[in-house]
Protein backbone atom coordinates (compact mmCIF):
# COMPACT_ATOMS: atom_id res chain seq x y z
CA UNK A 1 0.00 0.00 0.00
CA UNK A 2 1.47 3.36 -1.04
CA UNK A 3 0.57 7.00 -0.87
CA UNK A 4 -0.50 8.24 -4.29
CA UNK A 5 1.05 11.67 -3.75
CA UNK A 6 4.49 10.60 -2.63
CA UNK A 7 4.89 7.00 -3.73
CA UNK A 8 6.12 6.08 -0.26
CA UNK A 9 4.66 3.22 1.77
CA UNK A 10 1.70 4.08 3.97
CA UNK A 11 1.99 3.62 7.70
CA UNK A 12 0.44 0.34 8.80
CA UNK A 13 -1.48 -0.09 12.05
CA UNK A 14 0.27 -3.03 13.70
CA UNK A 15 -0.48 -4.66 17.06
CA UNK A 16 0.73 -2.84 20.22
CA UNK A 17 4.51 -2.41 20.18
CA UNK A 18 6.47 -3.72 23.14
CA UNK A 19 10.20 -4.23 23.56
CA UNK A 20 10.87 -7.70 24.93
CA UNK A 21 13.92 -9.61 26.09
CA UNK A 22 13.81 -11.54 22.85
CA UNK A 23 14.13 -8.32 20.82
CA UNK A 24 17.17 -7.33 22.85
CA UNK A 25 18.64 -10.81 22.51
CA UNK A 26 18.32 -11.00 18.72
CA UNK A 27 19.90 -7.54 18.46
CA UNK A 28 22.74 -8.39 20.83
CA UNK A 29 23.52 -11.57 18.90
CA UNK A 30 23.75 -9.52 15.72
CA UNK A 31 26.40 -7.28 17.30
CA UNK A 32 28.86 -10.07 16.51
CA UNK A 33 29.42 -9.35 12.82
CA UNK A 34 29.81 -5.62 13.36
CA UNK A 35 32.27 -6.10 16.24
CA UNK A 36 34.19 -8.72 14.23
CA UNK A 37 34.38 -6.44 11.19
CA UNK A 38 35.63 -3.49 13.23
CA UNK A 39 38.09 -5.70 15.10
CA UNK A 40 39.39 -7.33 11.92
CA UNK A 41 39.97 -4.01 10.16
CA UNK A 42 41.41 -2.35 13.25
CA UNK A 43 43.80 -5.20 14.01
CA UNK A 44 45.24 -5.84 10.56
CA UNK A 45 46.81 -2.39 10.24
CA UNK A 46 48.73 -2.94 13.48
CA UNK A 47 49.53 -6.58 12.68
CA UNK A 48 51.09 -5.66 9.34
CA UNK A 49 53.58 -3.43 11.16
CA UNK A 50 54.55 -6.34 13.45
CA UNK A 51 54.84 -9.19 10.95
CA UNK A 52 58.52 -10.06 10.58
CA UNK A 53 60.48 -10.37 7.37
CA UNK A 54 60.08 -14.15 7.49
CA UNK A 55 56.54 -13.79 6.09
CA UNK A 56 57.82 -11.88 3.02
CA UNK A 57 54.94 -9.40 3.06
CA UNK A 58 55.91 -6.83 0.44
CA UNK A 59 53.92 -3.73 -0.50
CA UNK A 60 51.64 -5.67 -2.88
CA UNK A 61 50.77 -8.35 -0.33
CA UNK A 62 50.36 -5.74 2.37
CA UNK A 63 47.71 -4.00 0.26
CA UNK A 64 45.98 -7.26 -0.64
CA UNK A 65 45.90 -8.49 2.96
CA UNK A 66 44.66 -5.12 4.22
CA UNK A 67 41.76 -5.11 1.73
CA UNK A 68 40.98 -8.85 1.84
CA UNK A 69 38.23 -8.58 4.47
CA UNK A 70 36.51 -5.86 2.42
CA UNK A 71 36.64 -8.06 -0.69
CA UNK A 72 35.22 -10.99 1.28
CA UNK A 73 32.42 -8.82 2.66
CA UNK A 74 31.46 -7.80 -0.88
CA UNK A 75 31.13 -11.42 -2.04
CA UNK A 76 29.54 -12.68 1.18
CA UNK A 77 26.95 -9.90 1.39
CA UNK A 78 25.71 -10.20 -2.17
CA UNK A 79 25.78 -14.01 -2.32
CA UNK A 80 24.30 -14.76 1.09
CA UNK A 81 21.72 -11.99 0.96
CA UNK A 82 20.27 -13.64 -2.15
CA UNK A 83 20.49 -17.09 -0.54
CA UNK A 84 18.80 -15.75 2.59
CA UNK A 85 15.75 -14.72 0.58
CA UNK A 86 15.65 -18.16 -1.05
CA UNK A 87 16.38 -20.50 1.85
CA UNK A 88 15.74 -18.45 4.99
CA UNK A 89 17.63 -16.20 7.37
CA UNK A 90 18.37 -18.59 10.24
CA UNK A 91 20.64 -21.19 8.56
CA UNK A 92 23.13 -18.70 7.14
CA UNK A 93 22.92 -16.64 10.35
CA UNK A 94 24.40 -19.67 12.13
CA UNK A 95 26.87 -20.94 9.52
CA UNK A 96 28.58 -17.62 8.84
CA UNK A 97 29.95 -17.48 12.39
CA UNK A 98 31.25 -21.04 12.14
CA UNK A 99 33.35 -19.76 9.25
CA UNK A 100 34.48 -16.66 11.17
CA UNK A 101 35.55 -18.72 14.21
CA UNK A 102 37.58 -21.25 12.22
CA UNK A 103 39.25 -18.74 9.89
CA UNK A 104 40.08 -16.31 12.72
CA UNK A 105 41.72 -18.99 14.85
CA UNK A 106 43.65 -20.37 11.87
CA UNK A 107 45.45 -17.04 11.41
CA UNK A 108 47.67 -17.97 14.35
CA UNK A 109 49.33 -20.70 12.29
CA UNK A 110 50.00 -18.92 8.96
CA UNK A 111 53.56 -18.76 7.63
CA UNK A 112 53.16 -17.07 4.27
CA UNK A 113 51.01 -14.20 2.94
CA UNK A 114 48.83 -16.30 0.62
CA UNK A 115 47.35 -18.24 3.55
CA UNK A 116 46.72 -15.07 5.53
CA UNK A 117 45.05 -13.45 2.52
CA UNK A 118 42.76 -16.45 1.98
CA UNK A 119 41.81 -16.71 5.65
CA UNK A 120 40.92 -13.03 5.80
CA UNK A 121 38.86 -13.40 2.64
CA UNK A 122 36.90 -16.13 4.44
CA UNK A 123 36.47 -13.94 7.53
CA UNK A 124 35.16 -11.17 5.29
CA UNK A 125 32.79 -13.59 3.55
CA UNK A 126 31.33 -14.63 6.91
CA UNK A 127 31.04 -11.04 8.09
CA UNK A 128 29.41 -10.06 4.79
CA UNK A 129 26.87 -12.86 5.10
CA UNK A 130 25.98 -11.68 8.58
CA UNK A 131 25.73 -8.08 7.41
CA UNK A 132 23.04 -9.21 4.98
CA UNK A 133 21.12 -11.50 7.34
CA UNK A 134 21.68 -9.96 10.79
CA UNK A 135 20.06 -6.54 10.24
CA UNK A 136 17.35 -8.23 8.18
CA UNK A 137 16.44 -10.52 11.09
CA UNK A 138 16.49 -7.65 13.58
CA UNK A 139 14.29 -5.49 11.34
CA UNK A 140 11.80 -8.32 10.79
CA UNK A 141 11.52 -9.18 14.49
CA UNK A 142 11.63 -5.76 16.17
CA UNK A 143 8.60 -3.40 16.32
CA UNK A 144 8.89 -0.27 14.15
CA UNK A 145 8.99 2.02 17.19
CA UNK A 146 12.26 0.47 18.39
CA UNK A 147 13.66 -0.67 15.05
CA UNK A 148 15.81 2.39 14.32
CA UNK A 149 17.51 2.52 17.71
CA UNK A 150 18.31 -1.19 17.83
CA UNK A 151 19.57 -1.31 14.24
CA UNK A 152 21.68 1.77 14.89
CA UNK A 153 23.29 0.07 17.88
CA UNK A 154 24.83 -2.45 15.48
CA UNK A 155 27.12 0.24 14.08
CA UNK A 156 28.25 1.17 17.59
CA UNK A 157 29.44 -2.43 17.91
CA UNK A 158 31.67 -1.87 14.84
CA UNK A 159 33.21 1.18 16.49
CA UNK A 160 33.76 -0.74 19.72
CA UNK A 161 35.48 -3.54 17.79
CA UNK A 162 37.70 -1.11 15.89
CA UNK A 163 38.64 0.79 19.05
CA UNK A 164 39.29 -2.44 20.98
CA UNK A 165 41.67 -3.58 18.24
CA UNK A 166 43.47 -0.22 18.38
CA UNK A 167 44.14 -0.47 22.13
CA UNK A 168 44.82 -4.23 22.23
CA UNK A 169 47.09 -3.94 19.20
CA UNK A 170 48.97 -1.02 20.76
CA UNK A 171 49.58 -3.14 23.87
CA UNK A 172 50.60 -6.23 21.88
CA UNK A 173 53.01 -4.17 19.77
CA UNK A 174 55.20 -3.87 22.88
CA UNK A 175 55.70 -7.65 22.99
CA UNK A 176 59.08 -8.43 21.36
CA UNK A 177 57.97 -11.68 19.78
CA UNK A 178 56.55 -13.10 16.55
CA UNK A 179 53.64 -14.33 18.66
CA UNK A 180 52.21 -10.86 19.24
CA UNK A 181 50.58 -10.28 15.86
CA UNK A 182 49.46 -13.93 15.73
CA UNK A 183 47.61 -13.57 19.05
CA UNK A 184 46.14 -10.26 17.89
CA UNK A 185 44.64 -11.69 14.69
CA UNK A 186 43.56 -15.01 16.22
CA UNK A 187 41.94 -13.28 19.20
CA UNK A 188 39.03 -12.37 16.92
CA UNK A 189 37.87 -15.98 17.32
CA UNK A 190 37.11 -15.48 21.03
CA UNK A 191 34.08 -13.16 20.76
CA UNK A 192 33.01 -14.98 17.59
CA UNK A 193 32.72 -18.36 19.32
CA UNK A 194 30.74 -16.79 22.17
CA UNK A 195 28.28 -15.33 19.65
CA UNK A 196 28.02 -18.65 17.82
CA UNK A 197 27.12 -20.54 20.99
CA UNK A 198 24.56 -17.95 22.04
CA UNK A 199 22.92 -18.07 18.61
CA UNK A 200 21.92 -21.71 19.02
CA UNK A 201 18.13 -21.89 19.00
CA UNK A 202 17.56 -18.65 17.08
CA UNK A 203 14.17 -18.94 15.30
CA UNK A 204 13.46 -18.27 11.65
CA UNK A 205 11.92 -14.94 10.67
CA UNK A 206 8.12 -15.35 10.72
CA UNK A 207 7.81 -12.70 8.01
CA UNK A 208 10.03 -14.78 5.71
CA UNK A 209 8.03 -17.92 6.53
CA UNK A 210 4.82 -16.09 5.60
CA UNK A 211 6.25 -15.12 2.20
CA UNK A 212 6.85 -18.85 1.58
CA UNK A 213 3.33 -19.83 2.62
CA UNK A 214 4.51 -21.54 5.82
CA UNK A 215 1.83 -19.87 7.91
CA UNK A 216 1.57 -22.40 10.74
CA UNK A 217 5.33 -22.31 11.36
CA UNK A 218 5.11 -18.52 11.51
CA UNK A 219 2.23 -18.74 13.99
CA UNK A 220 4.24 -21.04 16.26
CA UNK A 221 7.23 -18.69 16.32
CA UNK A 222 5.05 -15.63 16.94
CA UNK A 223 3.25 -17.42 19.77
CA UNK A 224 6.55 -18.36 21.42
CA UNK A 225 8.65 -15.25 20.87
CA UNK A 226 6.30 -12.41 19.84
CA UNK A 227 2.95 -13.04 21.55
CA UNK A 228 0.42 -10.38 20.58
CA UNK A 229 2.98 -8.37 18.60
CA UNK A 230 2.57 -9.62 15.05
CA UNK A 231 -0.75 -10.21 13.28
CA UNK A 232 0.11 -13.23 11.15
CA UNK A 233 -3.20 -13.20 9.27
CA UNK A 234 -2.87 -9.52 8.36
CA UNK A 235 0.69 -9.98 7.15
CA UNK A 236 -0.31 -13.11 5.22
CA UNK A 237 -3.12 -11.17 3.55
CA UNK A 238 -0.61 -8.54 2.46
CA UNK A 239 1.62 -11.21 0.98
CA UNK A 240 -1.19 -13.14 -0.67
CA UNK A 241 -1.02 -10.93 -3.77
CA UNK A 242 2.77 -10.59 -3.81
CA UNK A 243 4.79 -12.81 -6.09
CA UNK A 244 8.09 -14.38 -4.97
CA UNK A 245 10.97 -11.94 -5.02
CA UNK A 246 13.59 -12.03 -7.76
CA UNK A 247 17.02 -10.41 -7.64
CA UNK A 248 16.21 -8.27 -10.66
CA UNK A 249 13.32 -6.73 -8.69
CA UNK A 250 15.94 -4.61 -6.95
CA UNK A 251 16.41 -2.77 -10.26
CA UNK A 252 12.79 -2.12 -11.22
CA UNK A 253 10.05 0.28 -10.14
CA UNK A 254 10.26 1.85 -6.71
CA UNK A 255 13.01 -0.56 -5.70
CA UNK A 256 15.32 0.88 -8.38
CA UNK A 257 15.05 4.37 -6.87
CA UNK A 258 15.84 2.93 -3.43
CA UNK A 259 18.70 0.80 -4.72
CA UNK A 260 20.28 3.87 -6.33
CA UNK A 261 19.82 5.95 -3.19
CA UNK A 262 21.11 3.20 -0.90
CA UNK A 263 24.17 2.59 -3.07
CA UNK A 264 25.17 6.26 -3.22
CA UNK A 265 24.31 6.99 0.41
CA UNK A 266 26.22 3.99 1.77
CA UNK A 267 29.30 4.60 -0.38
CA UNK A 268 29.37 8.32 0.42
CA UNK A 269 29.40 7.34 4.10
CA UNK A 270 32.07 4.65 4.04
CA UNK A 271 34.56 5.97 1.45
CA UNK A 272 35.76 8.86 3.67
CA UNK A 273 35.36 6.79 6.85
CA UNK A 274 37.48 3.83 5.76
CA UNK A 275 40.03 5.88 3.82
CA UNK A 276 40.74 8.24 6.72
CA UNK A 277 40.63 5.77 9.60
CA UNK A 278 42.56 3.01 7.87
CA UNK A 279 45.43 5.47 7.43
CA UNK A 280 44.79 7.66 10.48
CA UNK A 281 48.47 7.74 11.60
CA UNK A 282 49.50 8.84 8.10
CA UNK A 283 46.75 11.47 8.00
CA UNK A 284 47.81 12.86 11.38
CA UNK A 285 51.43 13.00 10.25
CA UNK A 286 50.43 14.81 7.05
CA UNK A 287 48.50 17.34 9.14
CA UNK A 288 51.62 18.07 11.16
CA UNK A 289 50.52 16.17 14.27
CA UNK A 290 53.65 14.02 14.45
CA UNK A 291 54.52 15.23 17.95
CA UNK A 292 50.96 14.78 19.21
CA UNK A 293 50.04 11.82 17.00
CA UNK A 294 49.25 9.34 19.74
CA UNK A 295 47.31 11.86 21.83
CA UNK A 296 45.36 13.06 18.77
CA UNK A 297 44.66 9.50 17.67
CA UNK A 298 43.47 8.59 21.15
CA UNK A 299 41.18 11.64 21.26
CA UNK A 300 39.75 10.88 17.82
CA UNK A 301 39.01 7.27 18.85
CA UNK A 302 37.21 8.57 21.94
CA UNK A 303 35.12 10.85 19.72
CA UNK A 304 34.35 7.86 17.50
CA UNK A 305 32.80 6.10 20.48
CA UNK A 306 30.98 9.20 21.74
CA UNK A 307 29.60 9.93 18.28
CA UNK A 308 28.33 6.39 17.90
CA UNK A 309 26.46 6.60 21.19
CA UNK A 310 25.05 10.05 20.38
CA UNK A 311 23.95 8.67 17.02
CA UNK A 312 21.66 6.19 18.79
CA UNK A 313 19.70 9.11 20.22
CA UNK A 314 19.65 10.94 16.89
CA UNK A 315 18.30 7.93 14.99
CA UNK A 316 15.57 7.44 17.58
CA UNK A 317 14.52 11.10 17.72
CA UNK A 318 15.18 12.45 14.21
CA UNK A 319 13.71 11.16 10.96
CA UNK A 320 15.98 9.18 8.66
CA UNK A 321 15.75 11.70 5.80
CA UNK A 322 16.67 14.90 7.71
CA UNK A 323 19.39 13.08 9.63
CA UNK A 324 21.15 11.78 6.53
CA UNK A 325 20.95 15.15 4.74
CA UNK A 326 22.17 17.31 7.63
CA UNK A 327 24.99 14.99 8.69
CA UNK A 328 26.37 14.83 5.16
CA UNK A 329 26.40 18.64 5.09
CA UNK A 330 28.08 19.02 8.49
CA UNK A 331 30.73 16.41 7.66
CA UNK A 332 31.52 18.04 4.31
CA UNK A 333 32.01 21.47 5.91
CA UNK A 334 34.11 20.08 8.78
CA UNK A 335 36.37 18.02 6.51
CA UNK A 336 36.81 20.96 4.13
CA UNK A 337 37.86 23.07 7.13
CA UNK A 338 40.49 20.46 8.03
CA UNK A 339 41.72 20.45 4.43
CA UNK A 340 41.96 24.24 4.15
CA UNK A 341 43.69 24.48 7.53
CA UNK A 342 46.05 21.58 6.94
CA UNK A 343 49.14 23.73 7.53
CA UNK A 344 47.71 25.54 10.55
CA UNK A 345 48.61 24.73 14.18
CA UNK A 346 47.12 21.61 15.79
CA UNK A 347 44.66 23.62 17.88
CA UNK A 348 43.16 24.99 14.67
CA UNK A 349 42.95 21.71 12.72
CA UNK A 350 41.97 19.30 15.47
CA UNK A 351 38.54 20.77 16.45
CA UNK A 352 36.95 20.42 12.95
CA UNK A 353 38.55 16.96 12.70
CA UNK A 354 36.89 16.02 15.99
CA UNK A 355 33.56 17.39 14.74
CA UNK A 356 33.90 15.37 11.53
CA UNK A 357 34.76 12.23 13.54
CA UNK A 358 31.89 12.68 15.99
CA UNK A 359 29.27 13.29 13.28
CA UNK A 360 30.64 10.59 10.98
CA UNK A 361 30.44 8.01 13.73
CA UNK A 362 26.90 9.05 14.66
CA UNK A 363 25.60 9.20 11.09
CA UNK A 364 27.13 5.84 10.23
CA UNK A 365 24.47 4.28 12.47
CA UNK A 366 22.16 4.80 9.49
CA UNK A 367 24.24 2.27 7.54
CA UNK A 368 22.52 -0.52 9.46
CA UNK A 369 19.14 1.23 9.77
CA UNK A 370 18.30 2.37 6.26
CA UNK A 371 19.03 -0.75 4.12
CA UNK A 372 16.53 -3.18 5.73
CA UNK A 373 13.86 -0.46 5.75
CA UNK A 374 14.23 0.33 2.05
CA UNK A 375 13.10 -3.02 0.61
CA UNK A 376 10.09 -5.35 0.92
CA UNK A 377 10.43 -8.73 2.62
CA UNK A 378 10.63 -10.79 -0.57
CA UNK A 379 13.90 -9.07 -1.58
CA UNK A 380 15.00 -7.54 1.73
CA UNK A 381 18.01 -9.74 2.45
CA UNK A 382 19.15 -9.46 -1.17
CA UNK A 383 18.81 -5.67 -1.04
CA UNK A 384 20.65 -5.37 2.27
CA UNK A 385 23.36 -7.69 0.97
CA UNK A 386 23.72 -5.71 -2.26
CA UNK A 387 24.12 -2.37 -0.49
CA UNK A 388 26.59 -3.78 2.06
CA UNK A 389 28.58 -5.51 -0.66
CA UNK A 390 28.80 -2.56 -3.02
CA UNK A 391 29.72 -0.26 -0.13
CA UNK A 392 32.75 -2.42 0.62
CA UNK A 393 33.94 -2.11 -2.96
CA UNK A 394 33.68 1.67 -2.60
CA UNK A 395 35.53 1.63 0.71
CA UNK A 396 38.23 -0.66 -0.72
CA UNK A 397 38.74 1.69 -3.68
CA UNK A 398 38.88 4.71 -1.36
CA UNK A 399 41.37 2.94 0.90
CA UNK A 400 43.50 1.93 -2.09
CA UNK A 401 43.52 5.43 -3.60
CA UNK A 402 44.21 7.46 -0.46
CA UNK A 403 48.00 6.81 -0.27
CA UNK A 404 48.25 7.52 -4.01
CA UNK A 405 46.39 10.83 -3.79
CA UNK A 406 48.36 11.83 -0.70
CA UNK A 407 51.60 11.29 -2.59
CA UNK A 408 50.40 12.97 -5.78
CA UNK A 409 48.04 15.71 -4.59
CA UNK A 410 48.95 16.34 -0.97
CA UNK A 411 46.78 16.28 2.15
CA UNK A 412 44.61 19.34 1.36
CA UNK A 413 43.47 18.16 -2.08
CA UNK A 414 42.93 14.61 -0.81
CA UNK A 415 40.66 15.73 2.02
CA UNK A 416 38.79 18.14 -0.28
CA UNK A 417 38.13 15.22 -2.66
CA UNK A 418 36.68 13.21 0.23
CA UNK A 419 34.58 16.23 1.22
CA UNK A 420 33.26 16.30 -2.35
CA UNK A 421 32.13 12.68 -1.91
CA UNK A 422 30.12 13.79 1.11
CA UNK A 423 28.53 16.61 -0.92
CA UNK A 424 27.45 14.06 -3.55
CA UNK A 425 25.87 12.00 -0.78
CA UNK A 426 23.99 15.04 0.50
CA UNK A 427 22.66 16.01 -2.96
CA UNK A 428 21.51 12.47 -3.77
CA UNK A 429 19.87 12.23 -0.34
CA UNK A 430 17.97 15.48 -0.95
CA UNK A 431 16.71 14.10 -4.27
CA UNK A 432 16.02 10.46 -3.38
CA UNK A 433 16.08 9.74 0.37
CA UNK A 434 12.73 8.36 1.62
CA UNK A 435 11.49 8.68 5.19
CA UNK A 436 11.23 5.14 6.57
CA UNK A 437 11.19 5.68 10.34
CA UNK A 438 7.62 4.46 10.91
CA UNK A 439 6.98 2.52 7.72
CA UNK A 440 5.66 -1.01 8.05
CA UNK A 441 7.98 -3.73 6.78
CA UNK A 442 4.93 -5.60 5.49
CA UNK A 443 4.26 -3.22 2.61
CA UNK A 444 5.11 -5.52 -0.28
CA UNK A 445 4.20 -3.39 -3.25
CA UNK A 446 6.92 -3.27 -5.92
CA UNK A 447 5.82 -0.40 -8.10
Amino acid sequence: MTSSSTGTPAVRQDPPEKLSRFHLRITALTFGANFSDGYALGSIGIALTLIGSGMHVDALWSGLIASSVLIGIFVGSITCGWLGDLFGRRLIYMLDFVLIVVASAAQFFVHEPVSLFVLRLLIGFGVGADYALGPTLVAEFVPARFRGGLLASLTVAWTVGYTAAYFIGTWISTIPSDLGWRFLLASGAIPAIVVLILRLGTPESPRWLITKGRIEEARAIVAKYLPGQLDVDAVAATHSTARPGRYRDLFTGRNLRRTVFGTVFYNAQVIPYFAIYTFLPVILLSLGMDADGFASGLLLNVFLLLGGVAGLWAVAKIGRRPLVIWTFGIMAVALAAVALGSHAPVWVVLPPFLIFTFVMSGSSNLDQVYPPELFPTNVRAAGVGLLNGVSRIGSAIGTFLLPITLAGWGISATLLALAAVLVVGMVVSILLAPETAHVSLDDEGVA
